[in-house]
């Protein structure tokens, strides 16, 4: 059965009126009304204060799938999942796609890229004109690691407990190229940002042109000091690489704020995007000198659009990046970092005071939101996690690398707090086995 012309007008038209950043969105129809309500009932309600309060969390739980899994997923920052209308701006876009690809997707949707561009500029505190839109960190920072011009001998300062696809990159880079590689080691929980400032000063040389510092330590959630550091390098000539992975879409910053040059993140985490997307922010000044990871007709222009010559993409999972920014900014960024800090601090706090349990992270606001780390005495990461599935139906990350030895736990805001009774109480049974 062959479309009509009224058929393919319609669709043409349904991007334009309901995209994202429409008054047809699907975060306006769908859940608007219910974030206005709220927000007069808590009104008078500071973000600290609403973080607790399970009447507002509940009708944002409601919003995702995963908050009816029949296994409690606590995994989130490996890939966190989506609220429901994301999930249906995705199936729309898809199925508008498939009526003819070449013209639906690069004719129509590749118009909602600008758009996009504007809002997650918005988010991020900055100019649009330094946010590239591709699939995940990896991309994002690898496009920088490899796009900078850095000569044999020169060298970059990271550390082991940065996120490995970032340190394999560097690595490649000193194998091939004769660039020094050298990483720092640290013993989280930190609580003291000075220190962690001069463990990168003291690593410092003459021929230091790099530092890669991981915002948010993926292994046990340590918020690191990015804007003292950035401070330090700057003062020596040294320009900062910052991973955001874990950072963006959950604490309450403007990149611009942590004074880094480079900023890469995956947007499928805490911001809730659809799975396989990312955003990568350069300083304007450095856009021409960096070398796009993908071939550009021009690379060393000072467009950020030459790092998204990417070639043929998922155009409905890029557009479905708009409802979440839109769900996103319903919460507000301040309240969504202090509930997930909450839910941390709910399960740990109580954790910890259990024999034979231990928290592998600070408790402290400044230096932790969500994620923490936990072991039990005399078992191992990965026998502890695969109990927690098993018999929980709990699942977790088990993690057993350099010096850290636990198991992740990250909670998102569709969690609930009888959810993380259900953990601390199996930690407690199996602490005691």
């Amino acid at each position: 059965m062959r479309n009509s012309p009224n058929r393919r007008n319609f669709f043409k038209k349904s991007i334009v009126l309901a995209g994202a950043f429409s008054s047809g969105s699907l975060f306006n129809e769908l859940h608007a009304k219910d974030f206005e309500d709220k927000a007069i009932i808590y009104k008078d309600l500071s973000a600290a204060e609403i973080a607790s309060n399970e009447d507002y969390w509940s009708f944002i739980q409601q919003a995702y799938p995963a908050s009816s899994s029949p296994i409690l997923n606590l995994n989130n920052g490996g890939v966190s999942p989506s609220p429901q209308l994301v999930l249906d701006a995705v199936d729309r876009y898809s199925k508008m796609s498939n009526l003819a690809p070449s013209y639906y997707m690069w004719r129509i949707l590749d118009q909602g890229r600008e758009p996009l561009r504007e809002k997650l500029a918005q988010l991020g505190g900055c100019d649009p004109e330094e946010i590239a839109i591709n699939r995940n960190a990896t991309e994002a920072l690898n496009t920088v690691i490899h796009g900078l011009d850095l000569n044999k001998g020169d060298e970059v300062i990271g550390s082991i407990q940065d996120y490995p696809n970032m340190m394999n990159a560097w690595k490649q880079r000193a194998l091939r190229e004769g660039i020094v590689y050298n990483q720092l080691s640290f013993d989280f929980p930190i609580e003291d940002e000075d220190f962690i400032v001069d463990m990168y000063r003291q690593a410092i040389s003459p021929k230091t042109k790099i530092i890669h510092v991981t915002h948010v330590i993926n292994w046990v959630g340590q918020i690191m000091p990015v804007k003292k550091i950035c401070q330090m390098a700057h003062e020596r000539g040294i320009e900062v690489v910052v991973d955001g992975a874990h950072s963006f879409g959950l604490l309450d910053f403007d990149i611009p704020d942590l004074e880094a040059d480079y900023f890469g993140t995956s947007l499928h985490k805490y911001l809730s995007a659809p799975i396989g997307t990312g955003m990568m922010w350069v300083k304007k000044e450095h856009i021409s000198k960096v070398w796009p990871l993908f071939c550009d007709q021009d690379p060393t222009r000072g467009d950020i659009r030459k790092f998204e010559t990417l070639g043929t993409r998922s155009f409905p999972i890029e557009q479905g990046i708009g409802e979440a920014i839109n769900f996103h900014n319903g919460i507000g960024r301040k309240r969504k970092e202090e509930r997930a800090r909450y839910l941390k601090n709910y399960w740990a706090e109580k954790a910890k005071e259990i024999p034979g349990v231990n928290i592998h992270t600070s408790l402290k606001d400044s230096f932790s939101c969500v994620i923490a780390g936990v072991s039990i005495d005399g078992m191992t990461p990965r026998v502890l996690e695969s109990t927690l599935l098993k018999t929980y139906k709990i699942h977790t990350s088990p993690i057993s690398y350099e010096n850290i030895d636990v198991v992740r736990v990250s909670p998102h805001v569709y969690t609930k707090p009888s959810e993380l009774d259900r953990l601390v109480k199996a930690l407690g049974e199996l602490a005691t086995k």
